[in-house]
This record gives C-alpha cells, sequence and structure tokens, in this order.
C-alpha cells in the first residue's frame, strides 16, 4: 500500500484527491499539510510538512506558489519523492525544483492530466509527417473568464512538443494583429480565449491544402488533473533522484 501526505489537503484539488485515493486499493491517505484547518479530513492534518511525524512514501502538492519552497526543503530533509503540481512557480523554484531534484525524485508537469500527456507525443509524430508536407501548425486554447495567464503552460507545452518535432526551428505569434501579413514560413500561432468557466479545451491544428487535422482535448472537470497526478505518484515511489516529467509516465513503445 502507497502511503501518501497531501500538501494543500484543504484546497479545493487536495479535497479531489483525497477522495480518489481513498477509493484507490493501491494507495492510502495517511496525512494532509495546510495552514487551513477549516475542514475535517480523515486524516491527521498538519501545518508544515516539517511538523508531520507520519511515515509516507510520497507526497502530492497541490496548494500555493508560496508553499512550494518550504515543501522542498522538507521533502530533502525527509528524502520523500515529491509530485509538485502547483503552477506558476517562477524561475527561481524552478531553479530550486530541480536542485531538490539531485537528491530526491521530483516529478513537475504543466498539465497533470494523462490525455494532454499522450497529446503531446502524439502531436511530435503528426508534426514529422504533416509539416514536411506543408501544413501550418496553430493552436488555440480556451479557459475561463478568471484564468490570468495568456496563453495557458499547455498551450505553450503544445507549441513546444512541436517545435522540438521541428528541431526548433519556429518561432510563435502570439498576436496576428500587430501584423499585416501573411504568416512566416516557419510558425506556430497560439491562440487564447477566456470565458464562462470553460475548465480548460485545447485544439492543435494542421492545416494543410484542402484538408484540416485537428487533434482536440477536453477537460470537463479538474477531476482529469486529480487523477494524472494520483498516476504521477504511483510512479514515483521508488525511483531514484532525478527530475521527472508526466512523459515519463505516459510513454508510448
Amino acid at each position: 500500500m502507497i502511503k501518501v501526505i497531501m500538501h494543500g489537503c484543504n484546497g479545493h484539488m487536495g479535497q479531489v484527491i483525497s477522495q480518489l485515493v481513498k477509493a484507490d486499493t493501491e494507495m492510502e491517505m495517511v496525512a494532509g499539510i495546510d495552514i487551513s484547518n477549516h475542514i475535517e479530513n480523515e486524516y491527521p492534518v498538519f501545518k508544515s510538512l516539517a511538523e508531520c511525524d507520519i511515515e509516507a512514501d510520497v507526497v502530492i502538492d497541490f496548494a500555493s506558489v508560496k508553499a512550494v519552497d518550504g515543501l522542498l526543503a522538507d521533502c530533502v530533509k525527509k528524502k520523500l519523492p515529491v509530485v509538485v503540481c502547483t503552477t506558476g512557480l517562477n524561475e527561481e523554484q524552478i531553479r530550486s525544483v530541480e536542485k531538490t531534484a539531485k537528491q530526491t525524485a521530483v516529478l513537475r508537469s504543466a498539465n497533470m492530466s494523462l490525455g494532454i500527456n499522450l497529446l503531446l507525443k502524439l502531436l511530435q509524430e503528426a508534426a514529422k509527417v504533416l509539416v514536411p508536407a506543408g501544413f501550418d501548425m496553430e493552436i488555440v486554447e480556451k479557459h475561463h473568464r478568471l484564468k490570468v495567464d495568456a496563453p495557458s503552460g499547455t498551450a505553450l507545452a503544445m507549441a513546444d512538443s512541436l517545435n522540438e518535432a521541428m528541431d526548433n526551428e519556429y518561432s510563435y505569434n502570439f498576436d496576428r494583429s500587430k501584423e499585416r501579413q501573411a504568416r512566416a514560413e516557419k510558425e506556430i500561432g497560439v491562440v487564447a480565449v477566456r470565458g464562462g468557466n470553460i475548465v480548460g479545451e485545447h485544439d492543435a491544428i494542421f492545416a494543410g491544402t484542402d484538408e484540416v487535422i485537428t487533434f482536440s482535448h477536453t477537460a470537463y472537470s479538474k477531476a482529469v488533473f486529480a487523477k494524472g497526478a494520483i498516476q504521477a505518484a504511483k510512479f514515483l515511489v521508488g525511483k531514484p533522484a532525478g527530475l521527472y516529467d508526466m512523459g515519463s509516465v505516459v510513454e508510448l513503445n
């Protein structure tokens, strides 16, 4: 039985993951970490990982950016693998993640969805076939009206995946309204839509002469990210120190 500590257990995602782990026959939530105590959980909750005296196999982090630094330091001290799901990390924190990975196993990804990470791999295969045949590449992403960053981290990951397939020879175009000219030969357009309560929609469009091929992913609830985090935690247990991502979890033969 894999013993899990949930960092950010009283947040929305922490509660979703807690319920999924409860129903999982391979895992057990043994403790939670949260500065808030407004929710009564079936496991003990501590204000920091440093205060937690319960043994575990892995930590799942879905908290706030402010809490990441302390968490990483505590994971190093306890030699605990950690799945970092918190987004919006600054450059210094990303370097801290990389430093932590030299001492314990760390998995961090721009999007925890298994579907998105499979899509990233499929896009590379499609680009290698379609782009040499004259297809242009565009990305359209849609999110709820309260999302402040645009384009999304997932859209950028998709663009990077396509670009990597093309030996990183392509530039990104985030706003064509500033231009009055035809698209560049080697560019990937990225468009962001914000409105309503859209959880997340991402389309990768390959537009050729007389035909268009679209790869789409739609998230209908945040549970897809929770399920991905759980799969990542299972993958990370027992792994040597190092930096992993969801691409390591979703392997194509």
